[in-house]
Parts: C-alpha cells; structure tokens; sequence
C-alpha cells in the first residue's frame, strides 16, 4: 500500500462533500472576498472575521484526508493577535462537526411552547467517593434518569427528576465497595428539583433563552468566550460550555448548526473514534484536553446521522488526574428528548431538604 492510500484511510470516517456543496462553498468565499476588497474601511475589520471563518469551513469540507496531515484549518482564536498569524488544529475535527451542523435541521425539530417542558431519557456514570471501613473508597455509579425541564426559566423552577441505580462498575484498579452493591436497583423518585441556581442568566440553557442565542457561528463564538477574556482555560471552558447547551438541553436547529460551526473554531480540539456512551453506542467524539486537570472531554455524534449521543470523560495524565491512563470518568448518553405539557406531580419537598439536581458541568 502506497502512502497516498494510507493517508487517504487514515481519516476515513471524515464525510467527503460532493461536487455541488464545493462549488457552492467557493461561490460564497469569492463573494465574500469581493465583498471584502469593495468594503470601506470601517467594515472591513468584521468582513475579515467573516472571511476567516469561511476559510475554515470551506478547508473543513474540500480537504482530502492526504491534506488533512499537513493543512490545518485557519481559527480565528479566543485572543487578538497580530494580523496574519494562524493556529492550526485538526481538519478532521472540525469537518464532524460541519456535518453534525449540515444535518442540524434535517431532522424532525421539536418546537415546545411556554408553559410546555422538555422530557429526557438519560443512562448516566459518574465517580463516587465514600468512607468505608474508615478509609475513602471509589466506584462508577451508573443511573437511568428521566428529567423534565421547563421550556423556560431556570431548570429549578419546576423541573422534576426521577432516576433508578444500575448495576455500578469498580473505579479502575480497586475493589468494588459493598455500600455500592447495596445501592443497585434503587433510586430516587419522582422529586423536585431544587437548590441554588448561580448561573449567570446569560448562561441559561432553558429552550427559550437558547433560542434567543445567535444563529451565525461569529456569534455563536462569542457567546461561547464571554467573559473568559482573562481565563488561562478559556478555550477549555468555551468547550464545557458547548456541552452545556446540548446535554440536558435542547436548541432550535439554527442555533445549534451555529454552534457546531463555532465549536468547531476553537483552539486544541482533537477527534476521537470508537468512542462509546453510557448507553454502549459507539461513535465519533469530537474532544479537548484539559492539561491541567489530565483528562480529556469528548462529545460523540452518531456515525451515520451526526446525532449528539452523549459525552465522556477520560484520564489522558494519570499524576493530574489522580487515576489511571485511560479511565474513564464520566459518561452520559441522552437516549430521548421529547415535548410535555407538564412534568409529573411530585409531593413538595421537605422543609431544608436540598433535594436532587441537574448533574454539574466539566469546564
């Protein structure tokens, strides 16, 4: 086998456009060149921004897998630079995450009205840690959780949580405690959510404040990055907040191709193949590396329809993290989403009593 053929397979899981969608992608970079060069000088800054977002998705879409090694795409970045000087990252990254925005409407949309709630069907592992014996032990608690969030207002204005424990899993090279055994089949039942909410409003991600969001990936972005100016993990953080506002939450399909594009643009993101949810569904990930904390935090898009699945947690730096290589840390996998015209009845909760809440964010 020849190199040519290798390279060519190496990003084999990468959708090639066809003709149609190329042609049309150079009609609009020629355009939007055209527009840049007749432009005064006080749009042009902007038409620049554009250009170099339309540069990248259209490297994204036309690259072979042969051009992918040595290419790269050009990112607008999370910080000024000088004029000129890119950064590189994956093509074959950004190019799952263009097709994950191509088929963001090509799907039957919900379309929940005030007053309605969104219901999900989650499967759901996460790490415990406990006293047993005097000492801290660890397991993976594994959960099937139904949520019924308010299609406006915070998640604890009225959102119910029901969940059922699954038979939990041994933190990688330790025992499994006996206090996790006894847990197994049991769970919570239908409970209201509460707690405190410190989110700041803009970080709602309620439908309606989602569907207030920018419908253009620029936009988009700069959602994504507000506030984290003077963050040393902005990018990092902007990627925990992609994930925030596809799991446990649901978008109009023009602010979620805007965010797929945007998502696509930052800095550091990788892909990742065989990645497999909660719920044991194999897929493509799309992921970053928290260098700090050693673990890497993917999202997986089904294969064959670029469906959000679920995402995962997994230790890349075992001293950072405190765990083997190649643990895996966390695990979610979103099995439903569907519209009802109220959340199932619970009794009030007792007074003082924090009750359950949504599961917290990475980032």
């Amino acid at each position: 086998m020849d190199e040519m053929t290798q390279l060519d397979r190496l990003r084999s899981e990468v959708p090639r456009p066809d003709r149609t969608e190329l042609r049309a992608e150079e009609r609009r970079l020629l355009s939007e060149i055209a527009a840049l060069g007749a432009a005064p000088p006080a749009r042009r800054a902007n038409l620049r921004r554009n250009l170099r977002l339309s540069l990248g998705t259209s490297l994204l879409a036309g690259a072979g897998a042969a051009t992918v090694v040595a290419v790269g795409f050009v990112d607008v970045g999370s910080a000024p630079r000088p004029e000129g000087v890119v950064r590189v990252a994956p093509v074959a990254m950004s190019a799952v995450l263009q097709r994950a925005a191509d088929t963001a409407g090509a799907r039957d949309e919900l379309r929940p009205r005030p007053g309605q709630f969104l219901a999900y069907e989650m499967q759901l592992m996460f790490p415990v840690k406990l006293k047993e014996g005097g000492k801290d032990v660890r397991y993976l608690d594994r959960s099937r959780v139904k949520l019924w969030l308010p299609v406006e207002g915070s998640a604890l204005d009225g959102g119910v949580m029901s969940s059922e424990h699954l038979e939990p899993r041994p933190f990688p090279g330790e025992p499994l405690p006996a206090e996790a055994r006894r847990r197994e089949g049991g769970g919570t039942p239908l409970s209201r959510l509460t707690g405190y909410d410190v989110s700041p409003e803009y970080r709602r991600t309620d439908y309606a404040t989602l569907s207030r969001l920018p419908a253009d990936p620029e936009g988009m972005r700069d959602h994504l990055y507000r506030d984290l100016e003077r963050d040393p993990l902005a990018d990092y953080r902007a990627w925990g907040n992609v994930g925030s506002m596809i799991t446990q939450a649901y978008m109009p399909s023009a602010q979620r191709a805007a965010l797929f594009r945007a998502a696509g643009t930052i800095p550091g993101v990788e892909t990742v193949e065989g990645a497999e949810d909660a719920a044991g569904r194999r897929g493509i990930a799309v992921a970053m590396v928290n260098e700090f904390g050693g673990v890497r935090h993917e999202y997986i898009f089904d294969p064959a329809t670029y469906l959000y699945l679920g995402e995962r947690v997994v230790v890349v730096d075992a001293a950072k993290a405190g765990a083997p290589e190649g643990t895996l840390v966390t695990s979610t996998a979103q099995l439903k989403v569907e519209v009802a015209d109220s959340a199932p009845e619970t009794a009030a909760p007792a007074p003082g009593d924090a009750g359950p809440t949504p599961g917290t964010r990475h980032g």
